[in-house]
């Protein structure tokens, strides 16, 4: 009996420290949990953004009363969140022009009558404002050279930097092109640099996005490609055009991490990595292999599992693979402006997206499975949440809800 109450005493002391140890380490991982910021935990969530072009802000914002306007981006930002939205790339400056107050580009024409009017208020105030008390993260998107898509230079506001740019030279008019700054020019680069540090010094954006439109003619930089190869017989045009763009994406890079490390910094370059490098001179490859350039790569893979040229497993896969360092991730932007139409490029596989109804369903779950996989982006908010979704639409956006629900 003695032998007995002495084993059940060390029963019970043993129980009694394995219950404290417990509980402790419980409490212990509940104040770790709970010191983790509000910013932290949506950091570690799936990206799922949505881009917010200009065009959109033709639609929603152009020509509207202070309060129709401001009624409508937070429609904007509520129909995110009621969806399961938690990133916003926004297209701040589109055509050498801002959606906000600017000190060096002038307002919009996608949110004011005509380029240069005064603005009726901070647009990009009121996103950030709106997004941030919902959880979404502002990525301010720039198109860096693109001053018009056509020659006209009729509707350009005479204190647009453009008007500079062309008298001195860096910037050119290309008939059937448009008007674009010249990416091999110091003067670009340091305006480009000026606009984002306006952005990133006057609002808490939570990024900086480059789309696809990189070099836009393969004349524009002849003088400067000529001076450069007097120092190295050897470079070709095709290497200087990729070390102009890479030298400005390092330098974004930099002074947006000087700003404030949690900034990112990401660029949407063409599905088709073969034309960044025939067409567009952007070095992907380095981007993803080397530190110091981009913090994401979203390249747009537009395309259907039946495309032909391009299908979608293989080339997502591709994207994938091209990383090779910690620090840069993939989020796919995937072609919801696809959805019910015909895609010819596709070939054999052209009326996938006419018939299909869960393609952007599949195409996230595909992606899911992905070693540097940090999220998705659909291009644009309007092939969603337009005024009149064909039904078509309107069982993808159903399809691809399940799956946003799956992973909550």
């Amino acid at each position: 009996m003695k032998q007995f109450l002495k084993y059940l005493c060390i029963f019970i002391m043993i129980s009694t420290f394995l219950l404290t140890w417990k509980t402790i380490n419980k409490n212990k991982k509940t104040e770790k949990m709970e010191s983790i910021t509000q910013e932290e935990q949506i950091s570690h969530e799936e990206k799922r953004a949505l881009f917010f072009s200009y065009i959109e802000c033709s639609h929603y914002l152009q020509d509207k009363t202070e309060e129709e306007a401001k009624k409508n981006i937070h429609t904007v930002i509520q129909t995110m969140k009621e969806n399961g939205f938690n990133m916003l790339l926004l297209q701040v400056r589109s055509f050498s022009d801002a959606i906000y107050p600017s000190n060096l580009f002038p307002s919009s024409k996608a949110v004011v009558h005509k380029e240069g009017d005064t603005l009726p208020f901070d647009f990009l105030k009121t996103f950030l404002d709106e997004a941030h008390q919902e959880d979404i993260e502002v990525h301010a998107w720039i198109n860096p050279y693109r001053i018009r898509t056509a020659a006209d230079m009729e509707n350009i506001d005479e204190n647009n930097p453009a008007m500079e740019a062309l008298q001195e030279g860096y910037a050119q008019k290309m008939n059937g092109k448009g008007i674009y700054y010249n990416p091999a020019r110091e003067e670009t680069k340091q305006l480009i640099l000026n606009g984002i540090l306006e952005i990133i010094d006057n609002y808490p954006v939570d990024g900086i996005h480059f789309d696809d439109y990189f070099y836009p003619d393969l004349e524009i930089d002849e003088e400067e490609y000529q001076e450069a190869r007097k120092m190295d017989l050897s470079l070709t045009h095709d290497d200087f055009r990729l070390a102009q763009v890479s030298d400005l994406i390092k330098r974004v890079y930099q002074l947006v991490k000087n700003k404030n490390q949690k900034l990112l910094f990401g660029i949407s370059p063409a599905g088709n990595n073969e034309n960044n490098y025939t067409s567009n001179f952007v070095d992907t490859k380095r981007f993803a292999q080397e530190k110091g350039y981009v913090d994401y790569l979203m390249p747009q893979i537009y395309y259907g599992f039946e495309n032909e040229t391009k299908p979608f497993i293989e080339t997502v896969n591709e994207w994938n693979n091209l990383i090779q360092i910690e620090g840069v991730s993939l989020i796919p932007a995937l072609a919801f402006y696809k959805v019910g139409q015909e895609d010819p490029y596709a070939l054999s596989g052209k009326d996938e997206w006419v018939h299909g109804e869960d393609i952007i369903r599949k195409e996230v779950l595909v992606s899911r499975n992905l070693s540097q996989y940090e999220g998705f982006s659909l291009f644009r908010y309007d092939s969603l949440f337009g005024e009149e979704p064909t039904e078509l639409v309107s069982l993808e956006l159903e399809n691809l809800k399940e799956a946003l629900q799956e992973n909550r």
